[in-house]
C-alpha cells in the first residue's frame, strides 16, 4: 500500500500508539513527535484520554473477521471524526482530514489515527494491519512487504519462531519410530497455500 497522509501517517501513528506500553504524558509526548504530530505536548488529562484511545485501536490489529474489523474502525471513525474534508495546506498535495481545524490535541490524534485506519481498510485490505505471531509477542505493525504475507514484528520475533521450529524437528527427527516428515504449514503457523 502506497501511504498518503492519513492512509500512511495516520495508520503508523494508530500501530504506535497501539505498541506503546507507557501513557504517561511524556511517553505519549514522545510517540506522538516521532511520528510528526504537531504539538505533540500531552498534559496529564490528555494522556488519560489518549490512553483509553490506544486500547481501542489495538483491536483493529490482527483482526481476521473483517466485518469486525470494519465495525471496530467504524466505531473509531464515530468517535473521532467529526467531518471529512479534502484539505490543501502547507505545500502537501490534497489530502483527507477528518476534523474542522482544531488546536486539541486528542482531537486531532483521535481523527487521524481513526481515518488512517479506514483509509488502511478500505484501501489496502484490513489484514495488512497485523500483529506478530511471535509467541507471547503482541506487537502490531503495518505489513509494506511486496506479497502481504508478513507474519512477525521484527526479524527477531521471527528468528525466535525459526529457530525454536528448527529445534522441534530436530528433536521430532530424533525420537525412535518417528517420521521425519517436516511439519505442515499449519504446525509453522503459516496460512496454507
Amino acid at each position: 500500500m502506497q501511504f498518503n497522509t492519513y492512509g500512511g501517517n495516520g495508520a503508523r501513528l494508530a500501530a504506535s500508539l497501539a505498541n506503546s506500553t507507557e501513557h504517561t504524558p511524556a511517553a505519549l509526548t514522545e510517540v506522538l513527535r516521532r511520528e510528526g504530530i504537531e504539538h505533540p505536548e500531552v498534559g496529564t488529562a490528555q494522556a488519560e484520554d489518549l490512553a483509553r484511545w490506544c486500547l481501542r485501536i489495538a483491536p483493529v490489529f490482527g483482526e481476521k473477521d473483517t466485518l469486525h474489523q470494519v465495525d471496530l474502525v467504524n466505531g473509531l471513525l464515530e468517535d473521532g471524526a467529526a467531518c471529512v474534508r479534502i484539505s490543501v495546506h502547507d505545500g502537501y498535495h490534497p489530502h483527507l482530514h477528518y476534523l474542522r481545524d482544531e488546536d486539541d490535541l486528542v482531537a486531532r490524534v483521535r481523527a487521524t489515527t481513526a481515518g488512517g485506519l479506514a483509509v488502511a481498510v478500505c484501501g489496502a485490505g484490513g489484514d495488512l494491519l497485523g500483529r506478530c505471531k511471535g509467541a507471547g509477542c503482541a506487537t502490531v505493525f503495518i505489513d509494506t512487504s511486496r506479497n502481504g504475507r508478513r507474519r512477525f514484528c521484527s526479524v527477531g520475533c521471527a528468528n525466535r519462531v525459526n529457530a525454536a521450529l528448527h529445534r522441534a524437528r530436530g528433536a521430532r527427527a530424533r525420537r525412535p519410530g518417528h517420521a521425519t516428515a517436516p511439519p505442515s504449514a499449519v504446525e509453522e503457523g503459516r496460512p496454507p497455500r
